[in-house]
């Protein structure tokens, strides 16, 4: 009995020990092969590495290597002016550290044109393009568009004043486009979009080419300018405008005809006949 019970004891293992044998040979073979299908076949996005922010920043702050992170990024919608390189992003962090100017959520990539260059602050110089100046208008709640600017923002400028016209003096009223598609760099004294909430400005600062700066100037102090806001998405240019009073209302104007005329003139002499004195025509000489 007991020899019975060894030997049904001895196949029982056997069996179960080749059922492991052919179980893991099994897993093995389809490990080896999902691996080389893994390795033979092409990754469906081609990606880089590129550089986002790991928390919200605001503008101004500094920006460290704790405040950023690596990852993965389709190749085909990599955005323009983004890092790859630690050493590109920071290139010398203790001596010519980056600042953030403009606010950044989490996971958006970091861009050039959202830091400043390395060593440079996050004043209003680094938000004015090679090339160009900052000239502050003046506006006051319907000028300034209800306080509905921000930096960051593009504007129209109109020009309302009067000239003279001809040698008649007279006064023409107008308003006329002069300046289209301004950059707005700065509200009072806040280059952080972030930072205005909807307050009426006093002033704003623009970022122009020297000759529109004269030319701005000029309007300013000749006239009162106007600031009409550009939507974000709109890349169209406005053609030159130009309304007076007439044109507003319909009018035509009317054309004065002077009459010269010219008075005959008579020319006399008097002379006395004896107690009557007499008046007599004769030819003028001029």
């Amino acid at each position: 009995m007991r020899a019975m019970f060894a030997v049904v004891l001895l196949v029982g293992l056997g069996l179960a020990g080749f059922a492991v044998h052919m179980a893991q040979n099994y897993v093995e073979k389809y490990q080896a092969a999902l691996a080389n299908e893994r390795q033979t076949r092409k990754p469906e996005i081609e990606t880089v590495d590129l550089y986002v922010v790991k928390a919200k920043v605001e503008y101004g702050e500094k920006l460290v290597p704790e405040n950023v992170v690596k990852i993965k990024w389709p190749k085909n919608s990599v955005p323009e002016g983004t890092f790859q390189s630690e050493t590109a992003l920071f290139p010398d962090q203790e001596s010519r550290p980056r600042y953030v100017l403009r606010p950044m959520e989490p996971g958006e990539p970091v861009m050039a044109i959202k830091v400043t260059a390395p060593g440079a602050d996050a004043g209003l110089t680094s938000r004015i393009a090679k090339g160009s100046r900052a000239f502050a208008i003046r506006v006051d709640v319907a000028s300034g568009v209800s306080g509905f600017l921000r930096p960051g923002d593009r504007v129209d400028v109109y020009w309302t004043g009067s000239v003279e016209i001809g040698d008649s003096r007279e006064d023409r009223d107008f308003t006329k486009l002069i300046q289209a598609g301004v950059d707005l760099i700065a509200i009072d004294q806040t280059a952080n979009a972030e930072g205005v909430q909807g307050t009426i400005a006093r002033t704003v600062t623009v970022a122009v080419k020297p000759q529109q700066v004269a030319a701005l100037a000029q309007a300013q102090n000749t006239g009162r300018l106007s600031l009409s806001l550009v939507g974000a998405q709109d890349d169209t240019v406005a053609e030159a405008i130009e309304v007076d009073q007439r044109s507003l209302l319909g009018l035509t104007r009317e054309q004065k005809v002077v009459e010269a005329v010219q008075e005959e003139r008579v020319c006399t002499i008097r002379t006395r006949r004896g107690a009557e004195v007499v008046q007599i025509a004769i030819p003028c000489s001029n």
